[in-house]
């Protein structure tokens, strides 16, 4: 068993990995310098082992396509004044080799032996696939 866990999430209204980045980038004014905030409803009651290394690996499309290192847990209050989890994320979204993944609610724990591993630095840059194309090709074992 790892000594870390990672948490596995849909990125709800993004087609790509470029609107997830244009979108932190666009709110990057209102968080720590060099981190992303992800807002949650859940605290994840493995903390511990989320800390321990973990990342945030994004579901866009059906597609797990890339990943942030998760590096602190703290808790807001909602405008609706309810207690909730913010996943404190390296800034640095690393992209992945692609995995199917089938819709869900929330988000979910993902062992580290199933979680796709990072793209070379070299293929991180190349033009995405449309996510069509990557998830007809992770689902036939290519990509």
């Amino acid at each position: 068993m790892a000594g870390f866990v990672n948490i596995l999430k849909l990125c709800v209204g993004a087609d790509s990995v470029e609107d997830l980045t244009q979108w932190q980038d666009a709110h990057s004014h209102v968080w720590p310098k060099g981190r992303a905030l992800h807002v949650t409803r859940m605290w994840p009651k493995r903390e511990a082992e989320v800390l321990a290394g973990g990342s945030l690996f994004w579901v866009i499309k059906g597609v797990i396509l890339a990943r942030q290192r998760i590096v602190g847990l703290e808790r807001v209050e909602g405008a609706d004044g309810i207690g909730r989890c913010a996943l404190v994320l390296d800034a640095e979204v690393i992209r992945t080799e692609a995995a199917t993944r089938r819709p869900f609610q929330g988000w979910r724990y993902l062992d580290p032996a199933e979680s796709p591993r990072d793209l070379p630095k070299g293929r991180a840059k190349e033009e995405a696939l449309p996510p069509s194309l990557a998830q007809a090709l992770a689902e036939i074992g290519l990509r």
